[in-house]
């Protein structure tokens, strides 16, 4: 697919490419030959306003910057006189098949192929003037420029397939990137769900042997419903990440009082931390209200204090704070004593079912918790990151503030 993806984005760009270099070539080709050929004309007319008049060709004026040669014709088509200086104009014959060339066109001005002329026609009350221009180096500045445009055209559309092709893998790489995580996300969520779904199926295949009496099935019951239990956390937190992907709550924001929602999660938590014989203290400034959802927010910090009281060693302490950090910011850090995390799982932990502990699987961690919180922060136009150092690991939260 990515390959596919990757294959139309170069043939869609490079279609656009050639079109607009057709365009551009062929209207540098176009403006130069209208060009050219004004020029010429503007000198015919110049000309042909003064037949016979002009100087020797090392006197021409500003005008007159081809080689011209003028033919005067008697009432009845007839050469009464030549003159111009270019040309030899000794030989009747050739200039009798100008004139009747030119006779037979009811042009009055035109183009001589196969002598590279250009003729304009004047008529005067008893006479008819012919001015004749060498169009040559005009022909064969349009051959160069053509040729020229072509070696242009061929170059850049090569350098241009060369750089979509480069562009091209840039642009799919997100899609790569996204194509791989759901593959990834796909893979650890069935197996995570096979697993409780076994224990669930082999508890029920043993309740259906006789064999067993009913303290046995009662126990195969009780391991049915811990592993339903946990399909079922498993579920929730599938549909939270799937909301907060999707972004819908947007349109529900309201005012929040961060300050009374980390008291109340803080207050909610001491029980828990007291029983594993950790310590929790808390530092919150007053008055610090954002914009979002109470319910998702209040899940952020639960995430964070319940990662704080898993992952703290044993009879060490947890601190929670909030302060005003920068302008129309504020600054929610939960920080907990416990085993430095290496630099390179700082980002990591926030991937979907990353679990740097293996063993947590086995309590019910499923590894989706740090990646709900990432999802709900940025889904309030916050940010969300760890930090390890002084022997504490931190969790960090920014957040507009009202």
């Amino acid at each position: 697919m990515i390959r596919k993806l990757r294959f139309k984005f170069v043939l869609v760009n490079m279609a656009i490419v050639s079109l607009m270099l057709c365009v551009i070539l062929g209207l540098v080709f176009y403006f130069t030959s209208a060009d050219l050929e004004r020029e010429s004309i503007r000198m015919m007319e110049n000309i042909a306003a003064q037949p016979f008049q002009q100087g020797a060709p090392s006197e021409l004026g500003e005008d007159v910057r081809l080689p011209f040669f003028t033919l005067k014709l008697g009432p009845y088509g007839e050469l009464l006189s030549a003159g111009g200086g270019y040309y030899d104009l000794s030989d009747g014959d050739f200039l009798d098949h100008l004139i009747d060339r030119i006779a037979a066109s009811p042009k009055r001005l035109g183009v001589l192929q196969e002598y590279n002329l250009r003729y304009y026609r004047m008529d005067a009350p008893s006479s008819q003037y012919l001015v004749f221009a060498d169009i040559s180096s005009e022909v064969a500045t349009l051959e160069g420029l053509r040729s020229t445009c072509l070696v242009i055209g061929g170059v850049s559309f090569l350098a241009f397939l060369w750089m979509s092709i480069l562009l091209s893998k840039w642009a799919v790489k997100p899609v790569e990137r996204a194509w791989a995580q759901q593959r990834d996300f796909v893979a650890a969520a069935s197996h995570e769900l096979k697993t409780p779904l076994t224990v669930i199926m082999a508890n029920a295949e043993l309740m259906q042997d006789p064999d067993y009496g009913q303290e046995s099935r009662v126990k195969f019951v009780d391991n049915i419903l811990v592993m339903s239990r946990q399909m079922r956390r498993l579920v929730e937190q599938l549909l939270t990440l799937a909301r907060t992907d999707s972004a819908q709550s947007r349109a529900a924001f309201a005012p929040v009082d961060l300050s009374a929602l980390v008291s109340r999660a803080v207050l909610a938590f001491e029980p828990v931390f007291y029983e594993r014989g950790l310590s929790l203290s808390m530092e919150a400034e007053e008055g610090i209200t954002v914009s979002g959802e109470e319910g998702p927010l209040r899940q952020v910090l639960e995430i964070l204090l319940d990662n704080a009281q898993k992952y703290a060693r044993e009879g060490g302490d947890a601190k929670v704070s909030l302060r005003r950090w920068r302008k129309g910011r504020c600054l929610l850090t939960v920080s907990d004593r416990g085993d430095p995390i290496p630099p390179r799982e700082l980002e990591n932990i926030f991937k979907r079912f990353y679990r740097m502990d293996k063993a947590r699987s086995s309590s019910g961690s499923f590894g989706l918790g740090l990646s709900i919180a990432q999802g709900i922060v940025e889904e309030h136009r916050g940010r969300i990151w760890a930090e390890s150092e002084g022997g504490y690991n931190r969790f960090l939260v920014e957040l507009p503030c009202r």
